[in-house]
C-alpha cells in the first residue's frame, strides 16, 4: 500500500492506521515528522524513515514486514534529499522506491525545480533497474491523461504540459501503471481538494518496471479516510 498521508501523526488520531496490518509493504508520503505513533511501531513492521531536514515538511517512510537487504536513503542530490522525498528498499526479487515527487506550487514556482527532481529520480529508477526489476510508488503530483482529472487547467499544478509529457514519456520506458492494467477504463481518484471536493485527481501511481507486469494480480484505490490522499494498493504474485 502506498499513501500521502499529510501527516502521520494526524491519521494516527483518526484511527487510520489499522488499514496497515492488511499489507506486508506500506509506503507512506508526506508524514512531516520524525517523531513515530507508538501504535505504529508496535506493529510489527521494519521501519525505515526519511523525514525531511525541515521540521514539520515532506519526508516519506517505508514500513516492511520483510526484512530487506538494503535500505537507501535518498537519491544522491542534496536539494531533493533534504526535502526527504524518497527511500527505497532492496528485496530478493526487485527494488521498491517509495517516492515523494514536489508539488509545482499554485503560482507554478517549483515547477523548474520539480523538473529537475523528475529527471534525477528516473536516472536512479533506471540505474537500480539494471541490477534488478522495480516497483516505484508514491504520490507524483501529476497526471498524463485527461480522464485522470475531474477538471482541466494546464496551468494548474500537476496538469501542466511539461509535468504530463515527462510523466508519460517516464512509463514510456518500460513501466506499467498498475491501476490501468486492472482497470483500463475506470475513472477513480486519488486525491481530493479539501476546499472544493469537485477538483479530484489520480496522482498516485504504483509502476512496475515491464518484468514484473505479468505479476500483478491487483491494484486499485482504497476508499480510506483520513488524508486528502486515498491510499493505493498493488498485489503481485
Amino acid at each position: 500500500m502506498s499513501w500521502n498521508v499529510n501527516g502521520i501523526r494526524s491519521i494516527s488520531r483518526k484511527g487510520a492506521l489499522r488499514v496497515f496490518n492488511d499489507f506486508d509493504i506500506i509506503l507512506l508520503q508526506e508524514i512531516r515528522s520524525s517523531d513515530l505513533p507508538l501504535d505504529l511501531l508496535s506493529m510489527g513492521f521494519n521501519v525505515y524513515g526519511f523525514p525531511a531536514v525541515r521540521k514539520g515538511y515532506s519526508g516519506v517512510l517505508t514500513l516492511s514486514r520483510v526484512e530487506p537487504i538494503n535500505v537507501i536513503r535518498g537519491i544522491g542530490v542534496k536539494d531533493f534529499d533534504d526535502e526527504g522525498r524518497v527511500i527505497s528498499i532492496e528485496l530478493p526479487d526487485f527494488y521498491v522506491i517509495n517516492a515523494y515527487f514536489p508539488r509545482a506550487g499554485d503560482d507554478l514556482s517549483r515547477l523548474s525545480f520539480k523538473l529537475v527532481f523528475n529527471r534525477s529520480i528516473e536516472k536512479f529508477t533506471l540505474e537500480l533497474r539494471m541490477r534488478k526489476p522495480v516497483i516505484i510508488c508514491g504520490d507524483f503530483n501529476a497526471v498524463y491523461s485527461r480522464r485522470d482529472s475531474s477538471f482541466w487547467d494546464d496551468n494548474h499544478p500537476g496538469l501542466t504540459p511539461l509535468e504530463r509529457q515527462w510523466l508519460s514519456e517516464f512509463i514510456g520506458k518500460g513501466f506499467t501503471d498498475t491501476f490501468r492494467l486492472i482497470h483500463p477504463n475506470e475513472i477513480k481518484y486519488s486525491w481530493r481538494s479539501y476546499r472544493d471536493r469537485g477538483k479530484a485527481m489520480r496522482i498516485d501511481y504504483c509502476l512496475v518496471s515491464s518484468e514484473l507486469t505479468n505479476r500483478v494480480v491487483d491494484a486499485d484505490i482504497l476508499d480510506t479516510e483520513g488524508s486528502d490522499h486515498y491510499p493505493i494498493l498493488l498485489v503481485i504474485k
